[in-house]
C-alpha cells in the first residue's frame, strides 16, 4: 500500500516523503581505496543503485545524498551520468550522525543547500550501501512513522550476542529470541528527527549509530519495529560486493520482453517462444509493431525488463530493432543496466538459401559490435521454420 501523500504526478494531499541517504563512509573494513558506495557492481557505483531503488517511488520527492567533501564532485558526476533526478548533494560530517545532521538541514537551514527543500512530512533514513530495498518494505515504515512517529526495518540475529569480561572471558550472553537486528529503512515524522538531533550532545553526534534510539532519548517516541526481508544486508566487505554484483545479474536475467509482429508464422512462432519460457522466467509480450507501441514499450522498461527477443521473418531486422534501440537510448536505461537483444530471425520461405540468411548474421554482428559501445549486447539467431 503506498503512503497517503500520493504518487509525485497525483500531488502530494500532505507534505511529502523524503530520503536521507548517508554515504560519507571510508569503505575501511572493505579494504582498498575506494568508498564502498562509490565500488562499481557490474560497471556502476553501488551508491547509484540505491538512489535508482528511491528514484523510482513517485511518492519520495527528495532525495538527499550525504557525502564527504573531498567526494561531493564523484557524487555530483555519478549524478549527471546515471541521469538520477530529485537528487541533492550535501556534505557530510566526521561522523555518521553528524552526517544525517546536514542531511536533514536542507530542509530547515541554509547552511548545507543553495534553496531549502520543501520540509517533508516524513523523513526516511537509509544507508547507501544497501542497494536492495524495496518500495514494500519502504512503503510500510512510512506509514509506520505516521502513526507511531518513528519506524524502523530489524531482522532476527543470526548469531548469538555475548559481552565480556575485562580479563577476556565470557561475562554473559544475550537471549538471542529476545532480542532483534536493527536494520535500514528507518523513517521519521521529521520534525522529531530533527529536533533529536537539534538536542542530542556531541557524545551522540560522534558515537552513537542508532536513529531510532535519538528519537526515544529525545523526543520520547517509541519506534515502531517492522520486520524486514532478507535483501536489507549492507555491503560491508569485500565479499558483499561480489553477492551484490550476483544478485543485480539475477535479478536482471527473471524478465524478458518477447517482440513479434502480427504475421501469422511469426505470432505463432512468438506464442511458442513465450510458452517455453513462462515456467522459468517473467514474460512479456508485444505482437504489433515497435512504431506503433512506443507507450507499451515505455510501461514494460519501468517495469525494469531489460532482456528483449526481436521475432521476425524480414531480411533485414535492423532497422525494426532501431527502433527499439532509439528508445531505450532515450530512456537512459542502458546507462544503468547492460541490455540483451536477441534477433530472431525465421527463414519460412523454401526459396531462399541458407546464404542469404549467414549475410544478415553477417549484418547483424556489425550492427551488434557498434551497439555494445553503448551497454547494448545484440545477439542474432537464423532458425529455418517450417
Amino acid at each position: 500500500m503506498e503512503p497517503s501523500s500520493g504518487s509525485r504526478d497525483d500531488g502530494p494531499a500532505v507534505p511529502p516523503v523524503a530520503a536521507v541517504l548517508p554515504a560519507g563512509g571510508s569503505g575501511e573494513r572493505l579494504g582498498g581505496a575506494t568508498p564502498k558506495q562509490f565500488c562499481a557492481v557490474q560497471g556502476r557505483p553501488l551508491v547509484s543503485y540505491t538512489v535508482r531503488a528511491m528514484e523510482r517511488i513517485g511518492w519520495i520527492s527528495d532525495i538527499i545524498v550525504v557525502v564527504s567533501p573531498e567526494n561531493i564532485e564523484t557524487m555530483k558526476s555519478i549524478i549527471e551520468k546515471y541521469g538520477h533526478k530529485r537528487v541533492t548533494v550535501v556534505k557530510g560530517g566526521i561522523t555518521r550522525h553528524r552526517s544525517i545532521f546536514n542531511g536533514l538541514k536542507v530542509f530547515a537551514e541554509n547552511e548545507f543547500s543553495d534553496h531549502l527543500l520543501q520540509k517533508p512530512e516524513v523523513v526516511i533514513i537509509h544507508d547507501a550501501v544497501r542497494p536492495f530495498v524495496e518500495e514494500d518494505i519502504l512503503s510500510k515504515v512510512v506509514m509506520a512513522a505516521k502513526e507511531h512517529g518513528a519506524a524502523g526495518a530489524i531482522r532476527p540475529l543470526v548469531s548469538t550476542v555475548i559481552a565480556s569480561a575485562a580479563d577476556g572471558c565470557l561475562d554473559h550472553s544475550l537471549e538471542r529470541a529476545r532480542y532483534r537486528a536493527s536494520e535500514m529503512p528507518q523513517a521519521f515524522l521529521f520534525d522529531i528527527i530533527y529536533e533529536a538531533y537539534q538536542q542530542c550532545t556531541d557524545y551522540d553526534l560522534d558515537y552513537g549509530t542508532e536513529c531510532l534510539h535519538l528519537a526515544l532519548k529525545y523526543c520520547k517516541t517509541n519506534a515502531k519495529l517492522i520486520e524486514g526481508t532478507a535483501d536489507l544486508w549492507k555491503v560491508t566487505y569485500k565479499r558483499d560486493l561480489y553477492a551484490a554484483e550476483s544478485i543485480i545479474k539475477d535479478n536482471l536475467s527473471q524478465q524478458v520482453c518477447v517482440i513479434n509482429d502480427v504475421k501469422e508464422v511469426v505470432a505463432q512462432a512468438g506464442s511458442l517462444l513465450r510458452e517455453s519460457l513462462q515456467s522459468q522466467i517473467k514474460v512479456e509480450a508485444m505482437s504489433a509493431s515497435l512504431s506503433k507501441n512506443d507507450s507499451h514499450l515505455q510501461n514494460i522498461l519501468s517495469g525494469h525488463c531489460y532482456n528483449f527477443v526481436c521475432v521476425n521473418d524480414k531480411k533485414c531486422a535492423i532497422q525494426e530493432t532501431q527502433q527499439l534501440v532509439d528508445v531505450l537510448e532515450k530512456s537512459n536505461i542502458p546507462l544503468l543496466y547492460p541490455v540483451v537483444l536477441i534477433l530472431v530471425h525465421l527463414d519460412v520461405s523454401e526459396n531462399i538459401s541458407f546464404s542469404i540468411g549467414m549475410e544478415e548474421l553477417t549484418r547483424i554482428k556489425k550492427f551488434a559490435r557498434e551497439l555494445k559501445k553503448k551497454n547494448i549486447l545484440v545477439y542474432g539467431l537464423l532458425i529455418q521454420y517450417k
